[in-house]
């Protein structure tokens, strides 16, 4: 797949941990398929879902009324990059001019 997506929400708990994994058990459901969920990382006060994807927008959209029912959905970054690249492109939340980074 062309591009990997990042999904990613500020953590500081085992409860969040938690949240990590049932959102991406939720996922790799969802998508059944069309995009593959390859795992996660936590810490350093996040945690990150990894999706490749040849289409990062059009999965993004099929995920995020999924994403939308979570109680951290407001603090979601989602940004992704070329699979052989560096440079993330954030493409929520809308509009934002913050640079993405994975700590």
């Amino acid at each position: 797949m062309k591009y990997q997506l990042v999904l990613q929400f500020p953590a500081d708990s085992i409860a969040d941990y938690d949240e990590l994994i049932e959102i991406e058990d939720l996922l790799t459901e969802e998508l059944d398929g069309r995009a593959k969920v390859d795992g996660h990382d936590f810490g350093s006060g996040e945690m990150n879902i990894f999706i490749f994807a040849d289409d990062p927008n059009k999965i993004f959209e099929t995920v995020k009324p999924l994403l939308q029912t979570r109680a951290n959905f407001e603090k979601l970054i989602a940004a992704y990059r070329e699979t052989e690249g560096e440079q993330y492109l954030t493409i929520w939340p809308e509009n934002s001019q913050k640079p993405f980074s994975l700590s």
